[in-house]
């Protein structure tokens, strides 16, 4: 998953967790924000009511001893006030039921104060119907929710926005310094626009990594190609001494053997020589791509020059290639060696009586040509490590191999931008499958 992808999905799950308890408690707030603007505006109407009563008289409410009593339609509020007791004492604001004389039991949100004018004790009580604050909560609920989520979509907007401005230079990074790369040809340095300081310090490391490996490689190559120019020298030279030697008259049998054996592992090593010199030569692009050739005619030259090995472990050979396939801007020479090698290792490892098929295929804007065989197959830990140079799986340990038979395969399809994937299954047979770009092949109708 991107670094994008998971801010954005925390951005949202956090969000999502603090609507959840926003909308959980919403509820509670808004009761107590419309318990305590009612009480307010009850202790308002308790003062005003004293300060009538302080200037007018208690007469203004009480006549002749009968209690005062006032409510509006619908009864929502009311306010009584009465004599009681000298020593009964109340100042509270609570939740109350009050029953009036038509039969009705209403709750209130009830003010009770008691005060004294003349020596005697009056109680006053204001009250405002729950009913109304459960009104005025609901729309202020709704108001709130609403609020909520505008600022919900407005922030994870934001943070998307903020996220893909902060995380640009990553992706740049990523993608001019990585992804963009063709492994092991690097393109020169050019420096990432951030003013993120962690990100200038991992532009600047993979820039150091990079050319310490494209040195490495460099050196590698120069050293490869070198070494098997100067190589090929001396094994010339060998070769000639020893092919002279033949021709003495006085040189006995066993020598002969001797010879013949140091003849044998001198063409072991001049092959292996010119195997990295060609793998070297790949590497540093010293081919041109050039040639044009109808796939279904290279892959019959690879079998003019291949068949008698065919016959001899009697392995039956099927080639279905479109005849109208033209490989193009690719090079016929290393093309050849290719398709060689793999056919090669398909009849080396396969069994007496076995087959090889040779399949070709279009699939969207690539092409697929499939080389499967009825071999002894690859194990599947091995299978990530058979393009490695000089590593000879177990199966091949008995083929008098080099390890540099897949190496060059895998630098040739390199070279020419093609796929490789290898599907194995012990003892049943592999399939090699070559992915071919549509800049590589042409259909001609």
């Amino acid at each position: 998953m991107k670094l994008r992808t998971k801010l954005t999905l925390f951005n949202a799950i956090s969000k999502l967790v603090i609507a959840i308890l926003f909308v959980l408690l919403v509820p509670v707030l808004i009761k107590n924000i419309s318990s305590n603007y009612v009480d307010s505006k009850l202790i308002k109407q308790k003062n005003k009511l004293l300060q009538i009563v302080k200037s007018r008289g208690i007469e203004t409410y009480i006549v002749n001893g009968e209690g005062y009593g006032s409510y509006l339609p619908l009864k929502d509020e009311y306010i009584s006030l009465d004599e009681v007791e000298p020593n009964y004492y109340l100042d509270t604001i609570k939740r109350g039921k009050r029953l009036f004389s038509e039969g009705d039991t209403l709750e209130y949100r009830i003010l009770s104060h008691t005060f004294k004018v003349k020596n005697k004790n009056y109680l006053l009580e204001i009250g405002k119907s729950v009913d109304t604050l459960d009104e005025t909560s609901t729309p202020l609920q709704n108001i709130a929710f609403q609020v909520l989520l505008g600022m919900i979509l407005l922030t994870i907007l934001a943070d998307q926005v903020y996220s893909n401005y902060v995380l640009k230079p990553l992706r740049t990074i990523i993608k001019t310094k990585l992804i963009g790369q063709k492994f092991p040809n690097f393109q020169s340095y050019r420096k990432v626009r951030t003013n993120t300081s962690d990100f200038e310090h991992l532009d600047l490391s993979i820039h150091k990594m990079i050319e310490t490996i494209a040195d490495k490689f460099h050196k590698e190559r120069e050293f490869i190609s070198n070494a098997s120019h100067e190589l090929m020298t001396p094994i010339s030279i060998l070769q000639s001494k020893i092919e002279n030697m033949f021709e003495e008259e006085d040189i006995s049998d066993e020598i002969k053997v001797r010879l013949l054996e140091m003849q044998k592992i001198l063409n072991r090593l001049k092959s292996i020589t010119k195997t990295l010199l060609l793998i070297s030569q790949i590497e540093n692009e010293q081919f041109l791509k050039e040639d044009k050739v109808a796939v279904s005619e290279l892959l019959q030259d690879v079998y003019d020059e291949i068949s008698i090995r065919l016959q001899d472990k009697n392995i039956s050979y099927d080639i279905s290639i479109p005849d109208n396939w033209y490989l193009v801007n690719i090079n016929k020479f290393l093309l050849f060696n290719l398709f060689f090698n793999l056919i090669n290792n398909a009849i080396k490892y396969n069994r007496e009586g076995g087959s090889i098929r040779v399949t070709a295929v279009a699939v969207h804007d690539k092409f697929i040509i499939s080389i499967t065989d009825t071999g002894i197959g690859i194990d599947a830990d091995a299978l990530p490590s058979i393009f490695n140079r000089f590593k000879k799986i177990r199966q091949s340990l008995q083929q008098e191999s080099f390890g540099l038979g897949l190496p060059i395969v895998k630098s040739i399809a390199g070279f020419h931008d093609i796929e490789i994937e290898v599907v194995s299954e012990k003892d049943a047979g592999s399939t090699f499958k070559l992915i071919f770009p549509a800049t590589l092949i042409v259909v001609n109708n």
